[in-house]
Order: structure tokens, then sequence, then C-alpha cells
């Protein structure tokens, strides 16, 4: 995985130098008509005799599961929504069974003609992920951990597609970022990720052809909850959570949320940490029945280690990880700060009309400090350089929706018109040390004998300023006949860059229209499929560093047939998809020989094409039982580049990746209240270069989990949980090579925790 980066000015000292600022290859949401008090419950412990019940009942027979899903239009109007991408009175469990996020309306996810996942509060809390990554590394189609273990970033594709640049939203709104400044998260602060698979540009805009994740950030509740954590792990982790909610002193119509936490820890790394201060309050008004305002903020310090590599050898022709990680503890840094402060506005006119407006500001400052080796010498002797990375990012992004419920004879339709806008400017510096073979301020590296302790930072030599504004406008109208559920949607889309990289600037248009279709049939068994067709749009800023041309936007065709089923009586779902989606003028990172120097850079690759199968099964049951399961299978291929790697499989995105998850909780006996969870993640063989040349071998992975509800030892213990989580059990550590580089993953990671509820 190679630096991305926004001109083709920028400076490579080596594949290993280049490799040390891999910012991830390639460059919801919204309210949902629920009570408020339901949100508290997918957190609280079930044993809490105040506690509401959290989830919404299953549907006890075919009948009565037909008559919810042909309800499009409620007689009554909803509540106002919670600002989620699902529906919090919809989850039960691991299993949702609404969705704001691939409509923008309240929608029951069997009437979306479209592949979806969700990653419930439940599951978040179940599996404990330190990262976005750890969150979705058990959804269908999502490849994660693309430059083995980085804790700086949080690289994945979607059905063979890096979406790291143009796949993160938070809350419905797209989260934009530089090459090297990109936004953290924090899942202890969300209550859900949505992942939507497939192009969404026809509601989202400017977006990834794979799909988008889509976060939700923890919500003010009416019922008031209040938790306490303490986890202690392995690499001398330590980490203090807690989590406030419920009504103000000003009274019921005044709600807060204050989420935070503080960690200390190292990592598997030598002189890399993974520290962190997080902190997220959020408030709500409601002003009357008909009018809410959410306002959400957000404050996070973390701090790790600029350089996560290996030195790679080139003699076999292709890279080859040898055990010697190229960066110095001595100067190895990378601080990161980063604010967000924004809003949600609904009002409700009347039983047809609701208008909804969100906003948010965001803002993040990162330095990167770090040492690489650029050559070896002789046996056992490297050369080394130092380098700095600065990021100074903003960007604001709003959007604004009117929706209509209404009935036109037979025909009942949830209509929805838009207009967004999202605005980012950056700064992004970058300077490089000269390689020293024999002494000066950065020594040779000889056995690991590592350098002085102090190792100045060089000057920066080469600074870019980037704006970018996006504006779109969308349409869509959800068309219901009896079983018959037809969704439309069109937007179109103007994005203007200005890119000045050392006073050499770069102006760039770009404008496309994109949209979609989709049809479902509603069966009375709860059995529904579907057909979709879909187009989207990336808009690419910068140049290709090869022939310096400015980028053309990427546009993407989707086509896909699957299927929707929701057991009748039991609270399970399964749904499958069968895609084909090419992609023409997408950006990739690649290395190519320049005036005898081999350098890294972003190229426009040509044609994309990913074909799959994918299946996934969630169940929650009364019995204690949660299950996940999931396969699926992509051939990502590209038909057309520069390279003569026409036909080739694109690297590191294997055909083959299984997942399975399950937690069971005793409910009696003398061990009632003791719990257990195992994972497996098959991740299959891939290629380690566009060439095929060699390969990542195939390999399983598993996880565990055990926590005891302390009550059942004692009653005045009410609310209190011991909790122990153990990823990649076996220690297992893996090659990971991509664009021909190689990468170590993560090995066993063990976090035991404490936590408090009341």
């Amino acid at each position: 995985m190679f630096a991305k980066w926004p001109s083709a000015r920028v400076r490579a000292l080596s594949v290993a130098a280049s490799s040390i600022l891999a910012a991830p290859a390639a460059r919801a949401q919204e309210a949902v008509p629920v009570p408020m008090p339901e949100i508290v419950v997918q957190g609280q412990s079930q044993k809490q005799p105040t506690a509401k019940k959290s989830v919404s009942k299953p549907a006890k027979t075919a009948a009565a599961k037909s008559q919810i899903t042909k309800t499009n239009a409620p007689k009554t109007p909803p509540p106002l929504s919670d600002g989620s991408s699902v529906s919090l009175s919809a989850i039960d469990g691991y299993v949702a069974k609404e969705s704001f996020a691939a409509t923008k309306t309240n929608t029951p996810l069997i009437e979306v003609p479209q592949s979806i996942s969700t990653v419930t509060r439940k599951q978040i809390e179940d599996r404990a992920p330190q990262n976005l990554s750890d969150a979705i590394q058990y959804v269908p189609g999502i490849r994660t951990n693309l430059s083995g273990y980085d804790p700086r970033f949080d690289t994945f594709n979607i059905r063979g597609f890096d979406a790291t640049y143009t796949g993160i939203y938070r809350d419905g709104l797209r989260q934009m970022s530089s090459g090297f400044g990109q936004f953290r998260t924090e899942p202890y602060g969300l209550d859900s990720i949505t992942i939507l698979r497939g192009p969404t540009a026809s509601l989202y805009g400017s977006s990834n052809a794979g799909g988008i994740v889509d976060m939700y950030s923890k919500r003010p509740t009416e019922t008031p909850f209040r938790e306490l954590e303490v986890q202690i792990g392995n690499y001398d982790r330590y980490q203090g959570n807690f989590d406030f909610s419920g009504p103000t002193t000003l009274g019921d119509n005044v709600l807060y949320r204050f989420t935070g936490l503080v960690r200390d820890s190292d990592t598997e790394l030598m002189g890399t940490p993974d520290d962190r201060l997080y902190l997220a309050p959020a408030v709500t008004f409601k002003f009357d029945p008909n009018t809410k305002l959410t306002i959400l903020g957000e404050y996070m310090d973390a701090t790790t280690g600029a350089n996560t590599a290996w030195y790679n050898d080139y003699s076999s022709g292709h890279a080859h990880r040898t055990n010697i990680w190229s960066g110095d503890p001595n100067f190895q840094l990378f601080d990161q700060t980063q604010e967000r402060i924004g809003y949600e506005f609904e009002h409700r006119f009347n039983d047809i009309f609701t208008f909804r407006q969100k906003a948010r500001y965001s803002h993040l400052s990162s330095t990167g400090r770090y040492i690489d080796i650029v050559d070896e010498i002789e046996p056992d002797i490297w050369s080394r350089a130092n380098g700095i990375v600065i990021s100074d990012v903003n960007n604001f992004v709003a959007d604004n929706q009117l929706e209509a419920r209404f009935s036109t004879g037979p025909l009942k339709h949830v209509a929805l018109a838009g207009v967004d806008v999202a605005y980012v400017w950056y700064k992004e510096g970058m300077g490089f040390g000269e390689p020293i073979e024999d002494g000066g301020i950065v020594p040779p590296l000889v056995n690991y004998n590592y350098g002085q302790t102090h190792i100045p930072a060089p000057a920066i030599q080469t600074v870019t300023h980037q704006d970018q504004i996006l504006t779109g406008t969308y349409l869509q109208d959800q068309i219901k006949l009896d079983r018959w559920v037809l969704t439309l949607g069109g937007r179109h889309d103007w994005v203007t860059t200005d890119t000045d990289t050392d006073g050499d600037d770069l102006k760039q248009s770009d404008a496309d229209w994109t949209g979609r279709a989709g049809l479902t049939y509603l069966f009375d068994s709860g059995f529904a499929p579907y057909i979709a067709y879909g187009t989207g749009f990336v808009a690419n800023s910068g140049t290709d560093f090869i022939t310096g041309k400015p980028f053309n936007a990427s546009k993407s065709e989707s086509k896909e047939v699957g299927f929707k089923y929701f057991v009748p009586g039991y609270n399970a779902s399964i749904s499958s998809a069968v895609f084909d989606i090419q992609q023409t003028d997408g950006v990739q990172d690649q290395c190519a020989d320049i005036n005898g120097v081999t350098q890294c850079g972003s190229v426009q690759t040509g044609v994309l094409r990913s074909r799959g199968f994918e299946i996934e099964g969630t169940t929650t049951l009364d019995n204690g039982l949660s299950l996940l399961a999931s396969y699926s299978y992509v051939d990502m291929r590209i038909e057309d580049n520069a390279n003569g790697n026409e036909g080739n499989v694109l690297s590191s995105i294997p055909f083959n990746t299984a997942s399975f998850w399950g937690d069971y909780t005793l409910r009696s006996g003398p061990a009632a209240g003791l719990g257990f969870g195992l994972g497996v993640r098959y991740i299959g063989s891939s290629f380690g270069n566009d060439e095929n040349t060699f390969k990542n071998a195939g390999h399983t992975l598993f996880d565990m989990e055990s926590h005891y509800d302390l009550a059942r030892l004692d009653p005045t213990l009410r609310g209190a949980r011991l909790q122990l989580n153990i990823n990649n059990i076996a220690d297992k550590r893996v090659d990971v090579c991509s664009s021909d580089y190689c990468y170590l993953d993560q090995g066993r990671t063990v976090i035991g925790s404490l936590r408090y509820r009341w």
C-alpha cells in the first residue's frame, strides 16, 4: 500500500520510504421515527427493572409479518426521528429490521432493493472492537487491514473497491479528508454502523463504487443511563470509559449525553503507543411534539507511531517482507487532534411533509515524524532517512431534505427531495532528509542498534493546498402497490477542485448525473426478492504522478439481484445478493521507475470490474443465543490499464472470505449469567501485486469472548459485568502484500473489562 498524494510533485525516496507515508490505498444516518427512550435500552442491562424494553417484538406469524411489510405510510404521523441510520426500535440484539441509510427515509429493510448489513450496538459490545476496521471485519464483502497492522488509519475495501477516502460517512454526512489527514473513529462513541454495498451516488453524491460505511453516533436518551468501565489489556493497555445520558435539570424536553474515554497503551511495535483522549458531548432540545434539534460534538487527541512498515527485499523479483522493522523508536510519532461540531434539526409540518437539516464542521491537525530504511548498504547495515508529514484539514458538510408521504390512487409514495453541500480545504506539507550511509544526523542501522535519542526533523519541502466544493441535488420516490415496491432515484452533482502544490496551481471541474432503480416483491412468508440497477461517480482530485495529467472523475455502473428473508416468528434474517460492478477511470496507488528511481504515487487505472456473490445471516433468540454468519465471493479484475495487467486480479483482494460469530449466555442453572463467544474469520488467498506474480496465503483467525453478570453472584452487584475478549487467539502473524509491498498483520490482543451500569 503506497502513499496517495494530491500532486505528482510529491518526492519519494524509495519503495520503502513511500510505504511509510501509506495513507490507505486510493484516495446514515438521519432521523428515524422512533421514540427516544428506545435508545437507552441498546446499552442497558436487561436486568434493570426501570429500563424499558429496547427491542421490537418479532412478528409471530406469517400473516402478521405480511401486515407489517405491506404498511407504507402510517395512519398517524410517526414520532420524530432520533437521527440514526437504523431505527433503534427496530434493532433486536444482532438483528436490524429497518434502515434510514439506504433511502434517507425510515424504511423496513425488507423493502430496500440493496445489500445492507448493520453492526448493532450489541455486536459492538460483545466483540469490543478498538477501531472501525475491527468493527466491520465480520461483514460480508469487506476486506480490512490492507496495510497490515496500522493504528493510524482504517483501511478497507467494499466489494473490492477501496473505500478509505470515499466510503466513510458519519451520521449520514460524508467524512472528508486529505491524503494523510484522516479522521479517526472511536467505536465506543457509536451506537451502530450501517454498510451499504453497491453505488450510493444517487443519494450521497461522489462516493465509492463498492459502497459506503455510515457510523451512527450515540444520542441523548429520555431514560437515565449511566455507565463506567475500566479495561486492561496486553501491551500495557489501560483504558477508562464513561457514558452518561438522560434529562437535564431543565426538564424532560432538554436531554444530554456525555461519552468519553482515556487510554494509555503500547502496541506490538517498538516505540509505538496507542494513546487516546475522547470526549463526545450531545444535547437534544424537544421544542414541541413536531420539532427537535440535536447538537453533537466530539474531541479526540490520539498519539501513535508514524511508521508501521517493514523493510522489503526484492531480490526474488517481487516484494518479500523481512523481519527488519524500518522505523526507529527514537523518531516515531504520529500525533493527531480532531474536533467536530454539528446539528440535526427536524420539523414535521403535518401528516405529509417533514423537513430535516443536518450540518457538521470538522477539523483535524496531525504531525507524523518517522525514520525509514532506504537501502541495504551491505549485509545487516542499512542506510536510513528521516521524514515529516503535517496535515491541517477543515471540512463543512450539510444536507437538507424534504420528505412527503402521500397516495395517488392505489399507489403509496414516500418521496424525498434534497440539496447537500460539502466543502473541504486542507494544507499538507512533507519533508525528507537525505539518506545517510556513514554517520551523520541519521546513522546507519546496524543489527537493530538504533541511533541517537534525539533526531531533528527535516524541513518541510513540499506544501499542497487544496479546496474542493461538492454540491448536489437529488430526488427519490418509493412507490408501493400492493406487494410491489419500486424505488427510483436521481441526482446531479457539481464538483470544483483547486490544488496548489508549491505554487503550481491546478483547477478541475466535474459534473455528472447518477441514478438508481430497484424493484422488490413482498411475499407473505417474509421472503422478498429484488432487482436493482445503479450508477455512481467519484470526483478525483490531483494528478497522475507518472503522466502529470489531472485525474478524470471515476464512473461506475452496478447490476444486482438478491433477496431478504425475515423468518416469521423468529428474530432472524437472511440476505443474499449477486452483483456486477464496473468502474472506469479508477484511481489506484502504483510504483514506477522514474529516471532510475523507484517512486510511488497515484495513477488512473482504466477499468476495474467486480463480480461476485454474498450471503449473510443474523439472529438473536430468546434462549440467549446470538449468531452472525457470512460468506463472500469477489472476483475483482483489471479490465484495462496502462501497465498491461488486463485480465489480472487486483492485488490483496481474495476471492473467498467467510466469517462466523456466536455468543451464548446461560439463562438458568448454577452458571446462569455466564456467557461465551467464539468467532472465526477466513480470508482466502490473494495476489500480492497487480502483475499476479505471487500470492498472499489464505488463513483462518479465531476470536473469543467470555462474560459474566455479577448480579448472579450477588444481587447488590446488579449492573456489573466482567468481560474478556481475545482476538487472533493463536497469535497467527500473517503477511499482507498489496501493490507489491508487504506488511505484517496484527497479532493477538487481549482485553479484560469491568463495566458497571445503573
